[in-house]
């Protein structure tokens, strides 16, 4: 009896070393094999185990399975598209499936891009088809973000997709994706800068809009600064803003000149033959255009153009001096 006991003893103990071994231990301890693994909504843990001991990463279906049963984690499996390696072992496995450590990609969207060129972006990136990002963008989030409230209504989001980088996991939808670029919106619309907007009897909706011109029309912080003072002057002065990024919005090209029969192109966002702001944003800026547009630079200034060769703002004070410019670096 006693020989038989310990025959039955090592037995157990080599069968718990098998399956310590099979759960801790790799399939691969060197180089192994890669894969991007899909956890689909509604794959158990069965169909989860089989599919990986099929793909050659895990050695036995039978040890994930155990190994979720014994940790009562069979439920919390996310979907999602995982990076699985031979040479990890299942407790590692098992924790990215728990964690949710799906695969994310790295997209940038650049200050001064309008919703054309991100919804462009993005199919290219193969993240999302135009025609789901334009449903999401078309969506009404104005109960969810309180920044929206005064946007009318016939106005999309165009303006309020702030410029930054994020990590798009992938699967999932564009609506997610825009509600998480109006997030961060709203945190770098701080406060103080809301506070400072009601103060001025402005709308964030305006402020937004001028932000965008801003964007399209100079590149520094300094120049933004003091175009803002030149444009909410005229605003003032009851004067058309006679901005060629508004001109290149409805055209969708841009030129460094535009036409006078350009200029006469029946828009709600030409800022030729309307007074005022345009109809509504034309690109979504980033926080120097924001604040730009907030805290104007008063200046003697009343004209600028952009010298196409080096990029840099040229400032006039009078019509006659403007026109010299002109004529000096738009040839």
């Amino acid at each position: 009896m006693k020989k038989i006991f310990i025959s039955i003893l090592i037995i157990l103990l080599l069968g718990v070393a098998v399956i310590w071994q099979g759960i801790y231990l790799p399939k691969s301890l060197l180089g192994g094999k890669t894969i991007n693994f899909t956890v689909e909504k509604g794959d158990g843990a069965k169909k989860i185990a089989h599919t990986l001991q099929k793909e050659g990463i895990i050695k036995q279906a039978s040890l994930l399975r155990a190994y979720v049963y014994i940790k009562k984690t069979a439920g919390n499996l996310r979907a999602g598209e995982y990076e699985l390696s031979s040479t990890m072992n299942i407790p590692q496995i098992v924790e990215k499936f728990i964690s949710g450590d799906v695969i994310k990609e790295q997209i940038t969207i650049i200050e001064g891009w309008n919703l054309k060129d991100i919804s462009s972006y993005l199919e290219e990136k193969g993240i999302y088809q135009k025609e789901e990002f334009s449903k999401a963008v078309n969506k009404d989030f104005s109960q969810e973000f309180d920044f929206l409230k005064d946007k009318p209504k016939s106005s999309g989001l165009e303006g309020y997709l702030f410029p930054d980088t994020y990590q798009v996991v992938k699967g999932e939808n564009a609506e997610e994706f825009v509600g998480r670029t109006l997030q961060n919106f709203g945190k770098k619309l701080t406060d103080d800068l809301r506070q400072e907007i009601k103060r001025q009897n402005k709308t964030i909706f305006e402020i937004i809009t001028m932000a965008s011109v801003l964007e399209k029309e100079v590149k520094t912080k300094e120049d933004k600064e003091i175009v803002s003072g030149i444009f909410w002057k005229r605003i003032k002065e009851k004067m058309p803003l006679q901005s060629c990024a508004t001109i290149a919005y409805i055209k969708g090209e841009n030129q460094w000149q535009y036409s006078y029969a350009n200029t006469r192109i029946e828009s709600p966002y030409n800022t030729y033959l309307n007074l005022g702001l345009p109809f509504g944003p034309i690109s979504n800026p980033g926080i120097d255009s924001i604040k730009a547009a907030i805290y104007p630079k008063e200046t003697e200034y009343n004209f600028f153009l952009t010298d196409p060769e080096t990029g840099k703002t040229i400032f006039s004070k009078t019509y006659e001096e403007h026109n010299a410019n002109k004529s000096k670096y738009l040839k």
